[in-house]
């Protein structure tokens, strides 16, 4: 879900999500986005986390399917989403922009800060950190 909102975010800042610089270019994979995702990962991990210590998900929720894949099923997808969206509402203090934004916003003001450093008008890209 992550992945998806910092695509839409360098889509929106004019960014070719395709183009990384961390991650392979490879057919089909958002390199860029994904690469802009690495700043959001200790946020996906502490979801995940909470989820599983409040019970909300457990080992009976997942499926393992041919090929070694692993499906979420039924109601625990949907209270993985529900929590996501739910984080993304919380507010704080982007270190940067020193302004209280929702943390749904935090990818497309870091997909606009990585353009301004890109095309020269920031002398460089300052990543979001979490405490």
């Amino acid at each position: 879900m992550w992945m998806n909102d910092c695509r839409s975010a360098c889509e929106a800042a004019g960014l070719d999500p395709q183009l990384g610089f961390l991650h392979a270019v490879r057919p089909g994979r958002a390199a860029l986005a994904l690469d802009l995702m690495e700043e959001f990962r200790p946020l996906a991990d502490r979801l995940a986390l909470t989820l599983v210590n409040r019970g909300q998900l457990s080992e009976h929720d997942f499926v393992s399917r041919e090929g070694g894949a692993v499906l979420l099923e039924g109601d625990a997808r949907k209270a993985v989403v529900v929590a996501y969206q739910e984080r993304k509402q919380e507010v704080l203090t982007h270190p940067l922009l020193a302004e209280s934004i929702p943390l749904g916003v935090v990818p497309l003001v870091q997909a606009r800060v990585l353009a301004r450093c890109l095309r020269g008008e920031a002398a460089g890209y300052v990543p979001f950190a979490t405490r």
